[in-house]
Order: structure tokens, then C-alpha cells, then sequence
């Protein structure tokens, strides 16, 4: 990575403008987990008005289910999943307040759009890379829905984990 941006997740609602399609970024703090299962489970629950399990305000989600942790380590292998399977249910989560999101590949048109609007930002990590993301993780404790096993809602501390912005809150995009 040529030149990284160090970002704090609390800090990404005031710098989301700032970033733009290419830029390569380090990002630190409280990153959540959550693959298909746990995103059919957040809209099932905004659309009955049930509260979160955690607040979606200023947050980013990362999609990925970690493999069982190794001892001596805080997380196994954390690489991204295809982020295209999130589709239907991120342009809501985005209205919600999300404003990161992490995955690989390429995002469907009502994403990009959502994106825009709610002045966010989708990252993309480098997929078969999962052990060496792991690295760049200090923690991990279960967060919601334990009952989906590796598709649980995970709370991650992030420290320094590179990302490149795919899409940037203006439509600036790398696909």
C-alpha cells in the first residue's frame, strides 16, 4: 500500500468525503461482522422497528465470518466474503446510519446509489488473504444472533487494516 490514510472508525463520518475511489487506507477501532444470515435477521428487525444489537449510527460492518480462533490468538482466518450477496439488504442498513462497509468485489447499482446518498463508503479487502487480515485484528467477542455460529455478528477491534475504497461517497468507483 502506497501512501495510507490512517482512519479511526469514529472518526469516518467526518472524513468519509475526504476519501476518494483508489485511496488505500489503514483503518483502527470497532468494526462489526455480518454475512447474509445476520443481514436478513438486522432488516427483519429495522423493519419491524426492533432495536439492534448494536447501533448502526457511524458504524461499519465487515463481511466476513472468522474460522474458529487458534489458541494464543484473538481471532482464526478473517478474510472477506462476496459482498453482492449483502444487495438487498444494505441500501437499508446504509439509511440506518451505516457508514462503512468492507467486502470484495463489485456492488450492485441500488448499493451504489445508497452509498451516495447516505454519504458512506464501501472498502474492499483483499480476498484469500484471510491469515494475514487476521493480523491486523486485536480482539474479537461475539456480538448478536450466537446461534449462526460462524455467521454471528462479531464486534472486532481493528487495528491498521489495510483496505482500499471501492466506492466512494460521491460514486467514485473502482468497478
Amino acid at each position: 500500500m502506497e501512501n495510507p490514510r490512517k482512519i479511526n472508525v469514529s472518526e469516518l463520518s467526518t472524513l468519509v468525503q475526504e476519501l476518494c475511489a483508489g485511496d488505500s487506507v489503514l483503518l483502527s477501532g470497532t468494526v462489526y461482522t455480518a454475512r447474509d444470515a445476520a443481514h436478513n435477521r438486522l432488516s427483519a428487525m429495522l423493519q419491524e422497528g426492533q432495536p439492534l444489537p448494536f447501533d448502526l449510527k457511524g458504524a461499519v460492518i465487515y463481511y466476513a465470518g472468522p474460522t474458529p480462533t487458534p489458541p494464543g490468538m484473538p481471532i482464526g482466518s478473517a478474510g472477506p466474503t462476496t459482498s453482492s450477496r449483502m444487495d438487498p439488504y444494505t441500501p437499508a442498513l446504509l439509511r440506518a446510519g451505516l457508514r462503512g462497509i468492507v467486502g470484495k468485489g463489485p456492488r450492485s447499482k441500488a448499493v451504489c446509489k445508497a452509498i451516495v446518498e447516505t454519504g458512506a463508503v464501501y472498502f474492499c479487502a483483499l480476498g484469500g488473504a484471510g491469515a494475514l487480515a487476521a493480523r491486523c485484528i486485536a480482539s474479537c467477542e461475539e456480538a448478536a444472533f450466537p446461534e449462526l455460529g460462524c455467521e454471528s455478528v462479531k464486534r472486532l477491534e481493528f487495528v491498521d487494516f489495510p483496505l482500499i475504497v471501492g466506492i466512494d461517497a460521491v460514486g467514485g468507483n473502482l468497478f
